[in-house]
């Protein structure tokens, strides 16, 4: 699996449609709707978008959706991306091929409100429409619950690869075994937990993507709760922690920079998990969560832009996405170029 940084062909998106995740009301459902159509916009500043669409939004997509974003209809329930889409991978051996994982997406641990079983298969549909190779895994993951440099080190969190609603059955060698044959990590980093809000009913129960993520192979960012008062105050150390030990451990030399969060602690439903980490890279661009805090928000887009030279830092509003579970990285999946 290549780095985030590496060329795209595009970024694969789901449009969203009635149910349990995009809320109850015409108001909320808009601006759920617009959440993800200012999202697809702003990454297509930098490459071509492709949205799967499910039959019954193709009109209001076609209407909210600039003209350049490819609509590829197909059925879906969920429609975050990053998790219920294929995880693309190349093959160094075999120039020009490209690879889908096709992960058992159980709509997060199979919890009693979730609504998957269409999504699921659209990890297929999406592999046949560009031509790729799928590759069958009987690992219960998600896009959300990794990241890798791109050399072959993947970051997981045990609570979501070692879930018994996910995997019962696995243990750390056997994830290993399947990130190592599937995207080709042959170096796992663990991390024991993730966010707080996370864990909540509407929660991933820990994913990476929102904690941490490799800028680069040497340059880990990493989520910054600074208020003693959030929970997140001690996971953030935590995690940093782990990560300066396995790489310590391992005799790397990798900088970890830690991205403050928004100073906004709680909503009406508990602590927020408002995180900067959440972003996606693009050719050329970050597309990076904003949460309306002028300065919060700017000291975050300067972070980031140090981070990835060379890279334009746009912000869109994610709130609408948070409140619904999750942010830019998780309704995105890069396809990488292939060479």
């Amino acid at each position: 699996m290549p780095a985030e940084t590496a060329p795209h062909e595009r970024t694969w998106m789901a449009f969203p449609r009635e149910g349990v995740t995009l809320g109850e009301g015409a108001e909320t459902r808009e601006e759920g709707y617009r959440a993800w159509t200012e999202v697809a916009h702003a990454v297509a500043q930098f490459e071509p978008v492709s949205m799967v669409v499910d039959p019954s939004e193709v009109s209001r997509a076609r209407r909210m959706l600039s003209a350049d974003i490819e609509i590829v209809e197909a059925p879906l329930d969920e429609f975050w991306m990053r998790d219920v889409g294929p995880t693309f991978v190349v093959d160094p051996d075999r120039p020009g091929t490209l690879g889908a994982v096709d992960w058992i997406f159980n709509g997060w641990g199979a919890p009693d409100w979730a609504e998957w079983q269409k999504s699921a298969q659209l990890a297929r549909v999406v592999a046949a429409h560009v031509g790729a190779e799928r590759i069958d895994s009987l690992l219960v993951a998600e896009g959300g619950g990794l990241h890798v440099d791109g050399e072959g080190t993947v970051l997981l969190t045990e609570t979501v690869q070692l879930d018994p609603r996910r995997n019962p059955h696995a243990d750390r060698a056997r994830v290993e075994a399947e990130m190592a044959r599937t995207i080709g990590a042959t170096d796992a980093v663990w991390l024991s937990r993730g966010l707080t809000r996370d864990y909540d009913d509407f929660g991933t129960n820990g994913h990476v993507d929102i904690v941490a993520t490799f800028a680069a192979p040497d340059h880990v960012l990493v989520h910054e709760q600074q208020d003693r008062a959030h929970p997140d105050f001690e996971v953030s150390r935590l995690v940093r922690q782990e990560l300066s030990d396995a790489f310590a451990a391992r005799g790397r030399a990798v900088t970890i920079t830690g991205v403050p969060a928004p100073t906004t602690l709680r909503d009406e439903h508990g602590w927020v998990d408002w995180s900067y980490i959440n972003h996606l890279v693009t050719n050329d661009g970050v597309v990076l969560c904003g949460f309306g805090e002028e300065a919060a928000d700017a000291r975050a887009r300067e972070t980031i832009g140090e981070a990835y030279p060379g890279r334009r830092v746009v912000s869109v509003d994610a709130r609408p996405l948070f409140d619904r579970g999750g942010g830019i990285h998780c309704i995105t999946q890069q396809q990488p170029t292939v060479r």
